[in-house]
């Protein structure tokens, strides 16, 4: 008689044991701890508070950064993407509301002035 395919395969340690495993290593990617935070303060930079678009930017930079630096880790690329852009927005209409705001200002002196 052979012995061949008789072997019994090793048996595998109960879980629970050990280091856990890296996030990410089990189930795909995972998603930025700051992904959300990131494109909720760009929303909210467009719909009413344009200085929290400031924030969007540079978290949005600091976040795609860290992502871009380990590819497989995070998956939500695109919501921090969108978070970011929607900061730029922001920022850019907070920069032509302040300048709006001073050229209205300066016709009112210039107008006040004249008088």
């Amino acid at each position: 008689m052979s012995d061949y395919g008789s072997t019994l395969p090793p048996s595998q340690p109960p879980g629970g044991y050990g280091a856990p495993p890296p996030p990410g290593a089990m189930g795909g990617p995972i998603d930025h701890p700051r992904g959300m935070l990131i494109l909720i303060l760009g929303v909210l930079s467009l719909i009413c508070c344009s200085p929290l678009g400031i924030a969007a930017w540079v978290m949005g930079n600091n976040a795609l950064r860290e992502i871009d630096a380990m590819p497989g880790r995070y998956g939500n690329r695109q919501i921090v993407q969108i978070g970011r852009i929607l900061g730029i927005i922001g920022t850019v209409l907070l920069i032509l509301s302040v300048v709006w705001i001073f050229f209205l200002g300066g016709l009112a002196v210039l107008n006040g002035s004249s008088n």
